[in-house]
């Protein structure tokens, strides 16, 4: 009696240690499909932006988030003049210059 009461519980050990490895496998999956199909893109992206606010001179045609079409009239550390107007000339954070305004208008419609 004794060794079966034994056993039984051994089998329940083991069954319990199988269960948290599979619970441990699909956590690790789960991360892994995130990783590629959610964080790894959106950091390429970033990259990408950043790296061509980086390369934007004076005389480029930029389009800032809030959609305010201009020419960069002077590049500093943090920031843009963005001429919009003749003699309208603003400060722009470079965060916000989503664009150079060719690309955007290439850029293919959201319409269908």
């Amino acid at each position: 009696m004794l060794n079966l009461i034994y056993l039984q519980d051994a089998a329940a050990t083991g069954a319990q240690q199988g269960s948290q490895w599979s619970f441990w496998i699909m956590m690790i999956l789960i991360f892994v499909v995130f990783y590629f199909f959610m964080i790894r893109p959106q950091t390429k992206k970033q990259k990408e932006l950043q790296k061509q606010r980086e390369s934007m001179k004076k005389g480029d045609k930029v389009v800032t988030a809030g959609g305010i079409y201009g020419f960069i009239k002077d590049v500093q550390d943090t920031t843009f003049l963005v001429e919009i107007a003749k003699d309208v000339i603003i400060k722009v954070d470079k965060g916000s210059i989503y664009t150079v305004a060719e690309d955007a208008q290439n850029a293919p419609s959201e319409k269908a």
